[in-house]
């Protein structure tokens, strides 16, 4: 995956710092994944104080596994034969030709707010959709809430095998609106019903497209991006 780097004078809100960094996190961690820890734990000064305690608990236990062993960690977490999968469409559509029309959909979304997608990853793996979810809140925001349901059960899924990247998914959901299910129950049910509608808003930033528009952030980061670059203009 191809990442670039943000400048010291980006400004993003707290929520989109939390989504930065656990789109970080769930990379796959490599050779290299130490050397960021420093950086990804000053960011989290600009996170609320519920997020940055759970992204720093799993720092702080990254931190004292070797490369290889987080790697290894990494791989036997996320596997969609466990129900533990980071492709948001697998969780709406399965691996079924509908999912190749929802990947479209994303990759025309990403484009339409300014964003060029160009990573080796699918445009559903959720660094992907958080790093999107950073970059434009309020459409991100809406999309997340999309497959809140697969969040979700992720994150239960990630709770239920005691997995550290639990907490990784507590801090992404902590950012959208509402509470979260406490049961899977609940999360099916959301699924089948969908978020609230007060939770989604009367109009809709992703339909039709448009353009996506920054607004200031109050809190400065320097992270690694995972996979899109500003689409630039002549």
């Amino acid at each position: 995956m191809s990442a670039t780097r943000i400048g010291a004078g980006d400004r993003r809100s707290a929520d989109a710092v939390v989504r930065l960094v656990a789109g970080c996190v769930l990379q796959y961690p490599g050779d290299h994944f130490h050397d960021e820890i420093p950086r990804l734990r000053a960011a989290l000064a600009g996170a609320p104080a519920e997020a940055a305690e759970l992204l720093g608990a799993f720092l702080d236990e990254a931190e004292e596994l070797t490369a290889i062993e987080l790697c290894a960690r990494y791989t036997a977490t996320f596997d969609t034969r466990n129900r533990r999968c980071l492709y948001l469409t697998w969780w709406v559509d399965g691996d079924t030709r509908r999912r190749g029309l929802s990947l479209v959909r994303l990759k025309r979304i990403y484009r339409d707010f300014g964003l060029e997608f160009a990573g080796e990853e699918l445009p559903d793996f959720l660094p992907v959709a958080l790093e999107f979810a950073a970059r434009r809140e309020e459409a991100g925001t809406e999309l997340l809430q999309e497959y809140r349901a697969g969040l979700e059960l992720l994150r239960l899924a990630l709770t239920e095998s005691r997995s550290p990247y639990a907490r990784v998914l507590e801090a992404v959901c902590a950012t959208l609106p509402g509470p979260s299910p406490a049961t899977k129950a609940e999360a099916k049910a959301l699924a089948k019903n969908g978020p609230p509608q007060e939770l989604v808003g009367a109009g809709s930033a992703l339909e039709p497209f448009g353009p996506g528009i920054d607004r200031p952030f109050g809190v400065p980061v320097d992270l690694p991006w995972p996979t899109t670059s500003e689409r630039r203009t002549a």
